[in-house]
């Protein structure tokens, strides 16, 4: 069985690792052999790419989109949308989320990864179809986590929702690494054992346990899996592509996909993250009241003024 390779070098992987700050610039001269390699898609919009686009990068996200499009036609192009939060930061009505998916297909979006932070399909439902209903591919998510409530059956109950729901294929999103090797192998195993379905995962290596998952869920007969080109890999981002190649090559899972190929565009991406600034700045000392959540990540990256942050006091009660 061949081994289907997303490759997340247009999204994820600069996502993950400098804060989405690669330029579409920086992603034009090397589509062409991109698009020459044999993915079975390219990742290269949706999560913070939005966002970022247009506060910090002066694009426009639906230009990159285009342009990316014309430049690689013969990938599929994919992309991660929030579920009814699309690419905001909080849920929008249907009809708002109807025609985000129809200009999106219209723009040259073909595989749409949906997920929803907490696990709820109600909350893919609506974009799942339009998806469907636009003729491009609608791909569900398992957003993985570990806790007292997140047991197999768990996953299995939420595969077969999203199965109801309609949708092409579904995706185990390893977000945080802590898909262990073993865990993945019961977890794929058990889906493909109960569901005629299409799985594909995806999982950063945080932990660096990542490439060990991989492995366990291929041999587990996962269908696809993520990885980043090697220059835009690791630490907070994901398995090296090349490395996955190089493992499953002449055996029953080969990929087909050819190293040399694959090299010339690491030794591009290593000369565009030269350009890219460091992010990090010396740590600044406030006062936070509060001990952890949204708005504690938020207001750490607010700096006020002395007067401002004394007049700050833990709540009462």
């Amino acid at each position: 069985m061949t081994v289907a390779i997303t490759d997340v070098v247009l999204r994820d992987a600069h996502q993950s690792l400098f804060a989405t700050r690669l330029r579409l610039d920086d992603m034009l001269p090397v589509a062409a052999q991109l698009d020459d390699v044999g993915y079975r898609s390219l990742e290269c919009w949706g999560g913070a790419t939005f966002d970022a686009c247009i506060r910090f990068l002066g694009e426009d996200p639906w230009v990159r989109l285009r342009e990316l499009k014309k430049a690689m036609p013969k990938t599929p192009l994919q992309m991660l949308l929030r579920g009814q939060n699309l690419l905001g930061y909080h849920h929008y009505a249907d009809d708002v989320v109807e025609r985000f998916v129809e200009r999106a297909v219209k723009n040259g979006m073909d595989v749409f990864r949906v997920f929803d932070a907490m696990n709820d399909p109600r909350n893919m439902q609506a974009a799942l179809q339009a998806v469907r209903r636009h003729g491009a591919h609608a791909q569900g998510t398992l957003s993985y986590t570990t806790s007292p409530a997140h047991t197999l059956q768990t996953w299995l109950d939420l595969t077969e929702q999203l199965l109801e729901t309609g949708v092409d294929s579904v995706a185990i999103k390893d977000m945080s690494g802590i898909l262990t090797p073993h865990a993945a192998f019961e977890l794929v195993s058990e889906i493909k054992k109960r569901y005629d379905v299409t799985l594909h995962l995806h999982c950063h290596a945080t932990t660096g346990m990542a490439e060990m998952a991989l492995l366990k869920a291929i041999e587990a007969g996962v269908d696809g899996v993520d990885t980043a080109i090697s220059s835009m890999s690791a630490t907070y981002g994901h398995p090296a592509t090349e490395a996955l190649v190089a493992t499953l090559a002449g055996t029953q899972y080969d990929t087909g996909l050819d190293i040399h190929r694959l090299e010339s565009i690491a030794a591009y991406f290593r000369e565009v993250r030269k350009k890219i600034p460091r992010l990090r700045r010396p740590a600044e000392g406030h006062r936070q009241p509060y001990p952890g959540g949204p708005g504690a990540g938020r207001d750490a990256h607010q700096p006020r003024r002395p007067a401002e942050a004394a007049e700050r006091r833990p709540p009462s009660g």
